[in-house]
């Protein structure tokens, strides 16, 4: 959805080959003018393909794109969400800009985080904080009646401009959103998870969408409306997620804003893990122990981290660090907390602060594996099997939770 991670194929389509070749034009431009040539051409062939639905044709052109030059991974990749997230549509013969926005929820609780459909006073309170503290005076917005979980969010362009295209439709001419929402994939009970409202803001063609764009008086910072969105809309919220401890987001474009929320929420897994652990097992964090391990086919793709009783080799509990988009980490630096900025010394430096002060970190790649019963991640245990993290047999009852 909002993080992109090669795929291992050989096979191309002509349609991947001709965006890989003008991607490639693209990123060896000399000067705007060809810019503009190339990225044109370039957003045409993306436009058909997301209207054909041809999402294999842009994921195989990206995996090459992305193995050969990394500069036209990124005009391509870029041009792909633009098109997926924004549009300009036409009505009662003026031209308007939509572009899809995210409103991120980064939640943690020791019982579980909600998602479903939105009341209309939750969705009418967010509607009328978006128009007094965020959107453009002239702008229109709309906005999904429901409490979206990463499981239930567009998992692909193609998917996300089918929702732009129909929320853009009822934000410009007023008319009702038409989605199915009754069958959304069931959500996973997780301690830290995004949740997030979906909408579009439209406003006519080349003004402006958002109040930070605006001429005074009515122009606010970012920082300012950010401040005013978190105060205006905490009582809302904290209705609609009862138990839940949450920190609310710029309401921005789509990607940007799901890729934002997948970050924040990584060491916040960690910190709700322990906590649950504390609570559960009635163990300080000084009690417990940690394995950090990097999973993947090729590469590091994610870091699994798994919690045992400080002495016992007994894994009870695991997380998931994924990486996203370009993160990388060497094969040979899997395990390195030297290097700063990089995702193990995140892990390191989290975990430390949780308060857990035993940490062994593997230095060798592991395939990943999940429970062939019951689709749980697999973990490495101290020793370097690996293995189902499960809760000692006289744990309280309670709701699974997985990261």
């Amino acid at each position: 959805m909002s993080s992109y991670r090669p795929k291992n194929s050989s096979r191309i389509s002509p349609e991947s080959e001709r965006l890989v070749a003008d991607a490639l034009s693209l990123a060896a431009s000399g000067s705007r003018v060809e810019d503009i040539f190339w990225e044109g051409r370039l957003m045409e062939r993306l436009l058909r393909l997301l209207h054909a639905q041809n999402q294999n044709a842009i994921e195989s052109a990206l995996d090459q794109t992305l193995k050969i030059n990394p500069i036209a991974f990124d005009c391509l990749a870029e041009n792909a969400e633009t098109l997926a997230e924004s549009l300009t549509l036409e009505h009662a013969g003026e031209h308007w800009d939509a572009v899809l926005i995210a409103i991120p929820i980064i939640a943690r609780t020791r019982y579980s985080i909600p998602s479903g459909k939105l009341s209309a006073e939750s969705i009418s309170a967010t509607g009328n904080l978006l128009h007094e503290q965020i959107v453009a005076q002239n702008a229109r917005i709309a906005l999904v009646p429901w409490l979206y979980s990463i499981d239930q969010m567009p998992h692909s362009h193609c998917q996300t401009r089918l929702l732009l295209e129909k929320l853009a439709s009822a934000a410009v001419n007023g008319g009702k959103i038409k989605l199915e929402l009754r069958d959304m994939p069931e959500t996973i009970p997780v301690l830290a998870d995004p949740r997030y409202i979906v909408g579009v803001v439209a406003a006519p063609s080349s003004g402006p969408l958002f109040r930070w764009q605006e001429e005074a008086p009515r122009r606010q910072e970012r920082s300012i409306c950010l401040q005013n969105w978190q105060h205006g809309l905490k009582d809302t919220i904290a209705a609609i997620m009862p138990g839940c401890e949450f920190e609310l987001s710029l309401p921005e474009a789509y990607f940007t804003n799901c890729r934002e929320a997948d970050r924040k929420i990584r060491p916040l897994s960690i910190l709700a893990a322990v906590n649950y652990l504390e609570s559960l097992l009635n163990v300080a964090p000084a009690g417990l122990s940690c394995v950090i391990a990097g999973f993947g086919e090729e590469q590091c793709d994610e870091y699994r981290i798994s919690f045992a009783l400080k002495g016992s080799k007994e894994l009870i509990y695991g997380v998931i660090w994924p990486l996203y988009d370009r993160e990388s980490v060497a094969n040979d630096a899997i395990n390195d907390i030297s290097i700063e900025d990089s995702p193990i010394r995140e892990i390191y430096d989290t975990i430390k602060a949780a308060g857990i002060e035993d940490q062994f970190r593997h230095a060798d790649l592991y395939k990943p594996e999940m429970c062939e019963d019951c689709g749980a991640p697999m973990f490495v245990d101290r020793a370097g099997e690996i293995v189902h993290a499960e809760m000692p047999d006289d744990t309280p009852s309670q709701q699974p939770l997985f990261h």
